[in-house]
Order: structure tokens, then sequence, then C-alpha cells
């Protein structure tokens, strides 16, 4: 292994283990999350130290890096926050948004039998994560085991007062979606 795949690797169990922190367990690194999601920065690096030597610049390189735009810095990058994703309740200040006509939800097989009976939920999670278009949603559900990809009637849910909002990375969030307004879709691609 040459030092720039050591570099990445280390850089994923690090930008994981930021995941860890800012979405669900604060508390592993001292850190306080505000009502809106925002750790301060120097709390956060010195937390995060004592399981991983931190600087500031590996943060910001994290966050430079990261191929989903997890994480976002305020303007004096003197507090970081995860964009979406949590299951500890915080306000990132979602604006409802009216969403395309379809959006998708790629998960497992494995998973099909709930989710056919009782729509999707946010599980452990404060929101219902949704992909704008089938590629990607594929590429999540295979993050989780065999693919399986739902359309969701986003439209349809909107006309009918359901909330959609955008996070600031592009992934579409909603509360829950009723089984009537999902469809299983052939994922054409194994």
């Amino acid at each position: 292994m040459n030092k720039r795949e050591l570099k990445l690797m280390n850089l994923t169990k690090v930008s994981r283990y930021l995941s860890y922190i800012l979405r669900h367990h604060p508390e592993a690194a001292n850190v306080q999350l505000d009502r809106h999601g925002w750790a301060d920065v120097r709390t956060l690096l010195t937390g995060m130290s004592q399981k991983y030597p931190m600087t500031m610049e590996i943060l910001e390189e994290i966050v430079r890096t990261d191929e989903k735009g997890r994480y976002a810095f305020n303007e004096d990058k003197s507090k970081i926050r995860a964009r979406q994703g949590h299951s500890v309740f915080v306000d990132v200040e979602l604006k409802p948004l009216d969403p395309p006509e379809y959006l998708y939800h790629g998960t497992a097989t494995r998973f099909m039998a709930v989710i056919d009976k009782e729509g999707l939920k946010p599980m452990s999670r404060l929101y219902v994560h949704l992909s704008k278009d089938e590629q990607t949603a594929y590429l999540v559900g295979k993050r989780h085991g065999k693919p399986l990809i739902y359309r969701v009637q986003s439209q349809k849910m909107a006309q009918a007062g359901f909330e959609f909002y955008i996070s600031e990375n592009g992934i579409w969030l909603t509360k829950y979606i009723p089984v009537q307004y999902l469809e299983k879709i052939a994922s054409g691609q194994d």
C-alpha cells in the first residue's frame, strides 16, 4: 500500500468517526451540538484527538474531499455540522421545497416486505433519504445488499400535503412515505 492509499484509508476511518459524532453520538468526543447541529471545531478536534490524531488541516481535507458533501463549516470555520442523516434531534434549517414528479429510494431487497407493508420510515434517522435519479438510488441500495429501487410519487405526495426538503448537498428528505406513493422499479443494473 502506498502513502496516498494509506492516507485515504485513514481519512475514511476519521471521516466515519466524524459522521458518527456529528450525526449520532456527539458525546463520544465530548462535543455538544447546538439546536441546528453545529459543533465547536476546537472542541471537536480535541475530542476526536482522543481516538485519532486530528488537526484543522485534516478536518478541512475531510470536508473538502467528502464525495457526498456530508459536512459544512460556518463562514469562519469555527463550527461544523453534518448536513443530514442525524439520529439525534437537530434542526438543520431546511426549507420546504416542491419536489420533482418522482424521487427514488435505494434499499436492499431484504427490506422489501416491511416497506411494502408499512411504507418508508426514517428508522433511526430524522428523515427518509431520497435520490433525484435512479442511478444514485441504485448505488445507495447496493451498499446495503442486493439493491432494490422504489420510485416515489413525490409530486402527488406534496399535493396531498407532505413536505419535502433538500439538503445542501442535494439529498431530498421527507418524514414518511406511505405505501400508496411507492412503486418498485427494476434497476436495470444487474
